[in-house]
């Protein structure tokens, strides 16, 4: 198991077919104000690719784009809303068909309201993982070993949590609920950064 860094693009043929597990790191929360600074990318062959941005980027990255934006590829996140907000905007592809193992988590474990990756991972998969570096500064000129292993550890354990949650989602009865929530989060990302994030559009008010 290794983490790779690359400068503004993944290496041609750096993943293998199939589904992979997908995280971002920006400079806050506000996609249009916060730039994209990491993106996290995993086949679950036990391998984290980290693709950083530098200030004042151009956001080429052709290897990547054409990754995510390929449709025959299943996408997995955690809170997939945000990161696909975040890809559109800065990147222009939506790397969709998604499955977001927030939504699942919400779906199937009603028993609790801890839907942190960080509870999911030890309820599922018995591991910990540290947040510690949720809040540093990702548009450094450098990331430090600590920030690394971070955001390696945000795609490391998705493809393990997806075949548990599948199952679960199955036993409950709730498949096609789900799909059809991962089918929308491409619209919601957009209605986001248009201006609808604090906006219940389907409310009555």
């Amino acid at each position: 198991m290794a983490v790779y860094l690359h400068e503004e693009d993944l290496p041609e043929g750096a993943l293998a077919p199939g589904i992979l597990a997908i995280d971002t790191e920006t400079m806050g929360l506000v996609t249009t104000r916060d730039r994209l600074c990491l993106v996290q990318i995993s086949d679950g062959g036990g391998d984290e690719h980290l693709v950083r941005f530098n200030a004042g980027s151009r956001f080429a990255a052709p290897n990547l784009k054409a990754v995510l934006a390929d449709p025959a590829r299943l996408k997995l996140y955690h809170f997939a809303r945000f990161d696909l907000a975040a890809v559109h905007h800065y990147l222009g592809v939506m790397a969709a068909p998604v499955f977001c193992t927030k939504i699942a988590s919400k779906l199937v474990r009603t028993y609790t309201d801890r839907h942190g990756l960080k509870d999911l991972v030890r309820e599922l998969l018995g591991k910990e993982i540290s947040k510690q570096q949720q809040s540093s500064d990702w548009g450094a000129p450098a990331l430090n070993d600590a920030q690394q292993e971070y955001a390696a550890s945000d795609v490391r354990y998705l493809h393990a949590m997806h075949a548990i949650l599948v199952d679960r989602l199955a036993r409950e009865g709730r498949t096609e609920i789900a799909q059809a929530c991962f089918d929308f989060l491409p619209t919601r990302a957009l209605l986001d950064v248009a201006g609808w994030a604090d906006r219940d559009i389907f409310s009555h008010e």
